[in-house]
């Protein structure tokens, strides 16, 4: 094959991807876009083999095929509810493949130019740390570890100093000859690897969205760089569309959750910026504090009959947020919404962009459940009808919901859009109680006349409003 032939079919692949990326921005073609790019991935495999000559070695076949088989296992073993953990997994997988790539580069060829040495040890350093941040990402998200924050001592200089010492590590590979190269080359596999441990176990549990898409991001960035090491075009171009879409994504969630990347990153959680907030802050006690006898409430603070309120409303809104996954209700939330459809009302669902513990969470979970696609709306297309919507179903969510996020200044959710459901007309809050989110900020809208708590598991919350509908029976809190 000819190098103009290689890179003529080379951009029509990576098109391919780009344009599947595209179909995977609506919900009605996502699938068709999800294929789309897999296939041409497929695609520019087998023309990286053909070009270079190797169709013919069997271990590269038998390697795809066993790949092949586990990809299609874990398509069927693993649930929804796990898809979080799943997508962490296959980051890491693909930090990890570049870094091989690179490692191999630089012990395995005694000659190798300048340019493509630089290149793989940036490749080896970033793949490495993708590759063990995204394993601590997993082992959170599976609550194999703390999904709180941990942060030892003096754990931002530790990271500066480290990062100092990487940097001199990579410097050491161009310019300490072949002599040392493997150790040094050993040196900035182990020292990434223990930046991306060390970054992420830092990171909380609700960070994990941006985190899971930064390293994302960063599985494409070493794709590329590997590409370039190795005088690849191809991996170049999908590693850069890879790295591209996640760092776009990574930005688009910390405008959503009214965060910083650098604070995230840097150990600055809502959680151990709370204490210093509240201490530097003045905040309205109307909009943060609840006395703690009415917090010990056992059923909520108010008597409501359920059954009229969902009865007299024909606008209703479904909240989802982590305690549905948590719970895995989604399946629940389905037949309620089915039911309240089938007595004439009219049915949204109001999906939060950081709600869950990956980008696009609530969707896929709402998708498992068969919810149709038209009815999910985004935050800014919903906000401005909840003045006309009768009632909201909060099932699970708490921080994303929070009006405190516009008065409660110097708190970690200040500034932070929310969906405005306080602007509905009658709330029934389903939450296991009402402790604050991962915020640690007081939930005030608990405490509004027009809002109904039902506290417990969200599985068993929605099964007593379907059997309150069934039934005729209103009193639920």
């Amino acid at each position: 094959m000819s190098t103009i032939t290689f890179y003529l079919i080379s951009l029509g692949l990576v098109f391919g991807v780009v344009w599947g990326i595209h179909l995977m921005n609506k919900p009605q073609t996502a699938v068709k876009g999800n294929l789309l790019g897999a296939l041409c991935i497929l695609g520019s495999i087998i023309l990286t083999m053909s070009y270079y000559g190797i169709l013919d070695v069997q271990l590269l076949w038998i390697s795809m095929v066993i790949g092949g088989l586990i990809g299609y296992i874990w398509s069927l073993w693993v649930k929804m509810i796990k898809m979080p953990q799943l997508v962490a997994l296959l980051n890491g997988f693909g930090g990890c493949a570049s870094s091989l790539v690179a490692y191999l580069i630089l012990v395995g060829r005694s000659e190798v130019n300048g340019f493509s040495l630089i290149a793989a040890a940036m490749a080896l350093a970033v793949g490495a740390l993708t590759f063990s941040g995204s394993m601590i990402a997993a082992a959170k998200l599976n609550q194999w570890l703390n999904q709180r924050p941990i942060i030892v001592k003096n754990h931002s200089i530790i990271n500066y100093l480290v990062l100092v010492f990487l940097i001199f590590l990579l410097f050491m590979i161009f310019l300490g000859g072949n002599s040392h190269r493997s150790l040094f080359t050993a040196l900035v596999a182990i020292t990434s690897l223990f930046i991306g441990v060390f970054f992420t176990i830092r990171v909380g549990g609700a960070d994990m969205p941006i985190t899971i898409s930064l390293l994302n991001s960063l599985s494409g960035v070493a794709g590329a760089i590997a590409g370039l090491a190795i005088r690849d075009p191809l991996l170049v171009a999908i590693g850069g569309v890879v790295g591209a879409s996640g760092l776009l994504l990574t930005q688009v969630m910390c405008r959503s959750m009214n965060r910083r990347i650098s604070d995230i990153l840097g150990g600055k959680t809502v959680i151990t910026q709370l204490e210093n907030d509240l201490n530097q802050s003045e905040i309205s006690s109307e909009d943060l504090v609840y006395s703690k006898s009415n917090q010990q409430d056992e059923k909520g603070s108010k008597e409501e009959n359920i059954d009229s309120i969902l009865r007299s409303a024909q606008r209703i809104v479904i909240v989802p947020g982590y305690g549905m996954a948590l719970s895995q209700a989604q399946h629940l939330v389905k037949e309620l919404a089915e039911k309240l459809e089938g007595m004439g009302k009219e049915v949204k669902y109001a999906i939060h962009p950081v709600a869950g513990r990956m980008p696009g969470h609530m969707n896929v979970l709402l998708a498992e459940a068969d919810v149709p696609y038209e009815q999910l709306c985004e935050m800014d297309d919903i906000n401005p009808s909840f003045k006309e919507t009768d009632v909201v179903l909060v099932v699970g969510a708490n921080d994303v919901v929070n009006p405190a996020a516009a008065t409660a200044t110097g708190t970690p959710i200040y500034g932070m859009p929310i969906l405005l459901v306080e602007e509905a007309k009658h709330i029934i809050v389903c939450n296991r109680d009402k402790n604050p989110g991962y915020s640690g900020v007081e939930n005030p809208l608990y405490q509004r006349e027009h809002v109904t708590m039902i506290l417990g598991d969200a599985c068993e919350s929605l099964s007593k409003i379907m059997s309150c509908l069934d039934n005729n029976e209103g009193d639920l809190v």
